[in-house]
């Protein structure tokens, strides 16, 4: 059964999402649908709240929600309770919400757009163009972000080729190649950026995306030309790719005299999610 992770964004927040191509559903976190409803910073308690009321009301809505791996905020994967778009339509009823009725309209988007996309590939490319645009972001940052995404692609699948295991594994590399060129794990990266949930590469400056690409590239290319037989040699051809990267960096730097990993965020940058204004200011 063929599972794709993937980010969706609803009113610029972030929900965790797994599209089934064998069953051909989206299934949503419900913590992130929850957070984004409610607007508690404890959406695991409430949650947990409303299974148990479900339960005592005899509602059977609770016992056929089922649980996948998504990646957390860390960079590592867990399983989390998850719901396809009917589950989520009707527990959307039990959560007293203004957002409740947008959300729904979105959800049916969403889904619709996937099939869409099923039939004629290109429209997810001009949906994420599309998004980023939204946002604010340039035209010449937003084509790093979609040629970055290929690169990554391409790299997954040779790992998958090899026999490598999507989730701890991937995000083992991941961290290897980043690492090594930026100085930085992941998490310490998303960390220094002050980034929770948000994507890293989407917070990336268009120098820091445009080493990353190198770093994966050289690495799938490193793959490609040395046949690493397991993990463990797998982990040495990461290392690899993102020290290409590092070279590159060294010298950007030494020429420019800054540094190229930078704190700045989109939120900084595009004034995505500024502070609201209290009514009497």
């Amino acid at each position: 059964m063929s599972k794709k992770e993937t980010i969706q964004v609803f009113e610029e927040k972030q929900v965790r999402t797994v599209w089934d191509a064998g069953q051909e559903k989206w299934y949503l976190s419900i913590i992130d649908v929850i957070e984004i409803l409610t607007g508690t910073d404890r959406p695991r308690k409430y949650w947990s709240d409303l299974k148990a009321k479900l339960k005592k009301e005899g509602s059977e809505l609770s016992e056929k929600i089922g649980q996948l791996k998504m990646q957390s905020a860390d960079g590592k994967f867990y399983k989390t309770d998850v719901a396809d778009t009917e589950q989520l339509f009707r527990l959307i009823q039990s959560i007293p919400s203004p957002k409740a009725e947008p959300f729904k309209l979105w959800l049916a988007q969403v889904a619709a757009e996937r099939l869409d996309e099923m039939q004629d590939p290109e429209l997810s490319i001009d949906r994420a163009l599309e998004q980023y645009m939204k946002l604010g972001y340039s035209e010449n940052w937003i084509n790093q972000r979609l040629k970055s995404i290929e690169i990554r692609k391409e790299l997954t699948d040779e790992w998958k080729s090899r026999g490598l295991k999507e989730g701890q594994q991937f995000a083992t590399l991941t961290d290897i190649i980043t690492k090594a060129w930026a100085g930085k794990t992941t998490k310490e990266y998303k960390v220094f950026k002050g980034l929770k949930k948000e994507n890293l590469r989407d917070n990336m400056t268009n120098t820091e995306l445009i080493l990353n690409m190198l770093a994966e590239a050289s690495t799938k290319d490193i793959s490609q030309a040395t046949n690493p037989k397991d993990f463990a040699a797998s982990k040495k051809v990461a290392q690899q790719g993102g020290n290409v990267a590092k070279v590159a960096l060294k010298e950007l730097e030494s020429k420019t005299g800054k540094k190229v990993v930078s704190s700045l965020n989109a939120k900084a940058v595009l004034g995505i999610d500024k502070p609201k204004k209290k009514k009497d200011e």
